[in-house]
């Protein structure tokens, strides 16, 4: 989930930064301390949408740098359990494969990829064994989030793609396709029947 986090903190600015205007300095400061940054409380920091305040600074001896009291807001992705994902897969493994969700990478055990036998196939993609369906590197996915652990940093995030609705945008569509023709047959069937069309 993507969210707003206003913050209020003492911002310590480099010297090097002392030629800018101070709101500037301070937004450069932050987007260096923030770049990259995950944790476990804030999710991962994509940028500093600005700063909104400054007070005034203070000089600590023995540290060259200047301390602003400053008010920011930045834009965090905060994964959430049975949050719905969008993703590229960027990585194809025999156990699975790893999704770039933008902000973060979340991992589809090769159990996960489909409701289907799945095996990993010499071209370096996931097969499946009925629906002869396959998952390959840079294929476009909506999956759901199923495991989240900030053991470790960057956190470690489990995905599902089992569940209707989810998976390659491809099968997605083509489902939807498949179930619009079974309503379409449904329907003239039905439809015969009101007419008195019905076999005997």
């Amino acid at each position: 989930m993507f969210y707003i986090l206003e913050v209020n903190d003492h911002v310590r600015v480099e010297p090097e930064l002392f030629g800018f205007p101070v709101k500037e300095a301070i937004a450069k400061q932050l987007e260096r301390k923030y770049s990259n940054f995950i944790d476990k409380y804030f999710g991962a920091v994509i940028t500093v949408l600005e700063v909104s305040h400054v007070g005034e600074g203070v000089i600590i001896p023995g540290d060259a740098a200047a301390y602003y009291e400053s008010t920011f807001k930045l834009l965090v992705f905060k994964p959430e359990l049975q949050e719905i994902v969008y993703g590229q897969v960027n990585q194809i493994a025999n156990f699975g494969a790893f999704m770039n969700l933008g902000a973060v990478e979340g991992m589809l055990h090769i159990s996960q990829t489909m409701d289907d036998y799945v095996s990993f196939s010499k071209a370096n993609s996931l097969l499946g064994k009925n629906s002869k369906r396959s998952l390959k590197k840079n294929d476009l996915c909506i999956a759901r989030i199923v495991a989240i652990s900030f053991k470790t940093i960057p956190p470690k995030i489990g995905l599902t793609m089992r569940q209707q609705g989810l998976g390659k945008i491809d099968w997605i569509k083509d489902d939807k396709r498949k179930a619009r023709l079974m309503a379409q047959k449904i329907a003239k069937a039905e439809a015969r029947v009101k007419k008195g069309g019905k076999k005997k």
